[in-house]
């Protein structure tokens, strides 16, 4: 009764430990340009040879002669992280060996024991040493370790028979590992592997020795990733191959869009000459002038559009530019703003502009406007931007009265700076625009 309660005790462990742990499936692994899903649940089937002989030597010396039989199991497999996995493995099979030593330095004939295992289940942690693979996502080869903790029925066949020999017994046993998977196909790899199992008895033999006794298992199998065919297999997944690929991507992308901005570029550049060209030679550009195709010589205001002024007959004289006159421009200067890289004047600036109109009026002086810019940014994008706050400039004058053909507006960029521009206060004072009366 006991042993019916261990024995279903320790597969309902097992089995709940399994939900637990595999019942979250693994995040997805973002790249740079998409994430990644992966299938992280696979299943294996093996077979291979079973023998009380082990690379660390057999576990007592009690027998001369081990006889190998076949052994089967397979398991069920969680991926967590790339180099993790938590598998539960199921083997069975037998394990014999024969000629019992007779304590003497000799073997007795006829004697030995069969042991069959009846069932065992095993927990184990895997751990992937390395993915060779550089060139492709699907792993090639990945050498593996483990090791983990298990259970098992099994009951010896001993001649000349013991005490004991023939019932089935249950206990624990630590299996340890070491194998290869090789990648044949995606989701599909051959299972190489290497196992040792400590018995956590003496008595696995049908003889009580003095010491816990010990197998081997070395196997051969196919294991099969489950889900979406399309996904790669998180344990074969290699993030080189990944790396790889997302920077060839990464490289395409930026040569299409260095494509995209070239292409950008030369068409503002084109629409740039036309905007700025003066097609009908009437002082005011292609891109204020609301009247395009007036005949040449007629006077236009600042929208390009033609006004009836009075003609008048004014003798050459010389032009005298007073301290007051010049403080009028100062103070244009000094209150003229435009939006964060636009050539729109804002409305704090229009009291001072319209004093400049009217002294332009009142006095029929000539304006030089010229407007630079800092060194930040492209230069082809500066000059334009220059160019462009000088004619609004202009087109605000002219709209309050002043004579378009006595105002020169000019772009310089970055070309005539008066202080450096490697500081903030530098570059504050080199974007301006200046005004020059004569």
């Amino acid at each position: 009764m006991n042993t019916r309660i261990t024995k279903s005790t320790m597969l309902i462990a097992l089995l709940g430990l399994s939900s637990q742990l595999f019942a979250q499936e693994t995040p997805a692994a973002t790249g740079r340009f998409s994430p990644t899903q992966f299938r992280t649940w696979s299943v294996g089937v093996h077979g291979g040879l079973l023998t009380p002989r082990t690379i660390f030597g057999n576990s007592n010396h009690q027998f001369e002669t081990p006889v190998e039989h076949i052994g089967y199991g397979g398991y069920v497999k969680k991926q967590i992280l790339p180099q993790l996995g938590i598998q539960a493995d199921f083997l069975a099979g037998k394990v014999e060996e024969l000629r019992a030593s007779n304590g003497a330095g000799g073997f007795i004939a006829n004697t030995g024991y069969k042991t069959n295992i009846q069932w065992s289940g095993a927990l184990s942690a895997v751990w992937n040493v390395a993915n060779i693979s550089i060139n492709q996502e699907n792993g090639i080869l990945t050498p593996y370790l483990k090791a983990g903790a298990g259970y098992m029925s099994s009951g010896a066949t001993t001649s000349p028979n013991t005490v004991d020999a023939g019932s089935y017994r249950e206990g624990w046993f630590v299996p340890v590992g070491a194998g290869l998977k090789l990648g044949v196909a995606k989701g599909i790899n051959v299972d190489l592997g290497y196992d040792v199992n400590f018995v956590k008895s003496a008595k696995f033999d049908g003889f009580n020795g003095a010491t816990n006794d010990r197998f081997a298992y070395a196997h051969a199998g196919l294991e099969f990733a489950i889900g979406d065919k399309s996904k790669p297999q998180l344990q074969n997944y290699s993030s080189l191959a990944n790396l790889n690929k997302q920077t060839a991507e990464e490289s395409a992308e930026l040569r299409r869009a260095l494509s995209t901005a070239e292409q950008n570029a030369a068409r503002d550049r084109e629409q740039y000459a036309k905007d700025m060209g003066d097609d009908d030679n009437d002082g005011v550009a292609n891109k204020f002038d609301k009247c395009p195709g007036t005949a040449s010589g007629t006077v236009v205001d600042g929208s390009g559009c033609p006004i009836k002024v009075q003609r008048e007959v004014i003798k050459e004289t010389k032009v005298v530019v007073t301290d007051a006159d010049r403080k009028v421009v100062k103070d244009a200067i000094s209150n003229l703003e435009f939006d964060l890289g636009k050539s729109t004047i804002r409305s704090k600036s229009f009291a001072t502009l319209n004093r400049v109109a009217a002294l332009l009026v009142e006095k029929n002086f000539s304006l030089k406007l010229a407007g630079h810019t800092d060194n930040t940014g492209g230069r082809e994008l500066n000059l334009r931007l220059s160019k462009d706050r000088a004619e609004s400039v202009k087109a605000y004058l002219v709209s309050q009265g002043a004579n378009a053909s006595r105002i020169e507006a000019t772009g310089y960029g970055p070309d005539q700076p008066i202080a450096s521009n490697k500081t903030a206060t530098g570059r504050q004072q080199n974007r301006r625009v200046e005004f020059t009366l004569y």
